[in-house]
């Protein structure tokens, strides 16, 4: 069992800067890829980024390319996520999930990750 703690969420001017972490406990995340999901009011959980494993290879949604960045402390127990840029569009509750895989390549789809934390409220104002 993997425990997901989110932290860092707020609320910022559009153009600040946010940094969000996730701890995980319970077990090592060293072969587990993570993920960052948001969910904004009346809308369903969308696909933010995600970090394979060994935090060789990452992936972003179009929306936050070039603006957020996640990246992946195994020795720490942590992955992060840098949001710079931030709009008011990225006003959202921030998830953050935990999925064994060995794969190069870390997937989008929600559905496939086994572990989720709480939420952190991420709110930019214009």
């Amino acid at each position: 069992q993997v425990r997901l703690i989110e932290s860092g969420g707020g609320l910022v001017q559009a153009g600040h800067s946010l940094r969000l972490s996730c701890a995980a406990s319970g077990r090592t995340v060293s072969t587990y890829a993570m993920g960052w999901f948001r969910q904004a009011p009346g809308k369903e959980r969308d696909f933010v980024a995600a970090i394979n494993w060994s935090a060789e290879s990452t992936n972003y949604a179009d929306s936050v390319k070039g603006r957020f960045t996640i990246s992946k402390d195994n020795a720490k127990n942590t992955v992060y996520l840098q949001m710079n840029s931030l709009k008011p569009e990225d006003t959202a509750v921030y998830y953050c999930a935990a999925k064994y895989s060995r794969s190069y390549y870390p997937r989008p789809n929600s559905e496939e990750y086994d572990y989720w934390g709480q939420g952190t409220q991420v709110t930019v104002s214009s």
